[in-house]
């Protein structure tokens, strides 16, 4: 990846009006071009414990960088970031990655993120069923390495409706999302080994990826 992708986003964020992006277009059209280069080397590298990803085009993968200000208080119309989604089904029905290129603030991620309540249900079944098997996923030391657990973000304060209260999976079955999420510095996105690396994270995730769309 090109430091110069890096600086377009600093500025950008400095200069978030539609003027300054005009007349910037086409450097904002060289750091598109170089993340969705950088994207298909990532895909090349996954693809090697995960078919799926191979049938992933690098550039549809990628967010339209245009926000949606119509219920935002803020009206800012670019975001200040390169978002790719690789494996992740529409509407938030199939678990995959997500990669989050954003100076000072870049991460990996990988899940499901907001899923339909019926998908929802589903993989707390699932996990309620199959409990030593997801344990064994979330507890394995190449996992802990990267990720320091599954986000706690909306999670309910009782066991959902439907499910024992002294279920043994309690605890898993109160999230409403099923993400883990690996940061990622600056250095880090520049490094001439950083699609290889990247890989190795998303590899580690892959096992909670392919429980998840067991159901």
């Amino acid at each position: 990846m090109q430091s110069s992708t890096l600086q377009f986003l600093r500025t950008l964020e400095k200069n978030n009006n539609r003027e300054w992006f005009n007349e910037n277009k086409t450097t904002y059209q060289e750091a598109q071009q170089d993340i969705i280069s950088f994207v298909e080397k990532l895909i090349e590298e996954m693809v090697v414990f995960d078919e799926e990803i191979g049938k992933a085009d690098a550039k549809k993968s990628l967010f339209r960088i245009y926000r949606d200000t119509r219920f935002s208080k803020d009206k800012s119309p670019y975001k200040t970031n390169f978002g790719a989604s690789l494996g992740m089904g529409k509407g938030s029905q199939k678990a995959g990655y997500y990669l989050h290129i954003e100076p000072g603030k870049s991460f990996l991620a990988g899940g499901i993120y907001m899923p339909e309540s019926s998908v929802l249900k589903e993989i707390r079944k699932e996990i309620s069923a199959f409990g030593e098997e997801f344990l064994t996923i979330v507890e394995k030391d190449e996992f802990r390495n990267y990720f320091r657990g599954l986000s706690v973000e909306d999670k309910l304060k009782k066991v959902p409706q439907g499910f024992e209260k002294d279920d043994k999976m309690a605890e898993f079955l109160k999230l409403k999302h099923y993400i883990v999420t690996h940061p990622v510095s600056d250095e880090q996105l520049l490094n001439e080994n950083t699609a290889k690396e990247f890989a190795k994270i998303y590899k580690a995730m892959n096992p909670l990826i392919d429980f998840l769309n067991a159901i």
